[in-house]
């Protein structure tokens, strides 16, 4: 099974750069997919299994449309505190979210899926554990003053590559995860198909 062309089905800078960086040759390609309702019908699955199924969705969404490429799908699913956490709709809502973050831990899952004339041939789930430190109310205030609306597009409301890795104390993990790809996975997967040369 052959395709010339490798389709990224997601709007992520982080994963676009990820991607770029290693040297892989795709196209984007944003996937039109309900992830609120997918949520909602997933409440079985745990938490980085609701990331796989994410990516699932958007790789088969991308694929149906082009099926002569290779498509990958991929999703970040954050769990604190015994349930998901959603993207901040609000700077003051990301103020909230890292205040009860604080000096605590949460998992990060990123899923990634590989998909091709409709059909999913290869699926991939990797977890991190992050634990924020017990920053000061000056150091949140700065941050949040730094950073601003970006926040709003990260599902932690932080970005580990730029600012954001002050918040943390340690991080137990692949950095490539944090970012919302297991990169390591995809780039074994894209080897073992033809995409990328063995």
């Amino acid at each position: 099974m052959t395709a010339e062309t490798l389709i990224l089905a997601s709007k992520s800078a982080a994963r676009r750069a990820m991607l770029e960086n290693a040297g892989v040759p795709f196209d984007i390609r944003i996937a039109d997919v309900d992830e609120a309702a997918i949520k909602a019908a997933s409440t079985d699955l745990d938490p980085a299994a609701l990331a796989v199924r994410l990516a699932e969705a958007k790789a088969l969404a991308v694929s149906r449309d082009d099926p002569t490429a290779w498509v990958l799908g991929s999703d970040q699913t954050l769990a604190f505190d015994g349930g998901l956490v959603s993207k901040a709709q609000s700077l003051d809502a990301a103020r909230a979210r890292l205040e009860s973050m604080r000096g605590r831990t949460h998992h990060l899952h990123s899923g990634a899926a590989l998909a091709i004339k409709g059909e999913i041939v290869w699926l991939g789930v990797d977890t991190v554990e992050m634990r924020m430190r017990d920053f000061s109310d000056a150091f949140l205030d700065a941050y949040l003053a730094a950073e601003g609306e970006a926040l709003l597009a990260c599902v932690g409301s932080y970005r580990l590559e730029g600012l954001g890795a002050q918040l943390f104390e340690a991080v137990d993990g692949d950095y490539f995860t944090v970012l919302g790809l297991p990169l390591w996975p995809v780039l074994t997967e894209l080897r073992r198909v033809g995409v990328l040369s063995a």
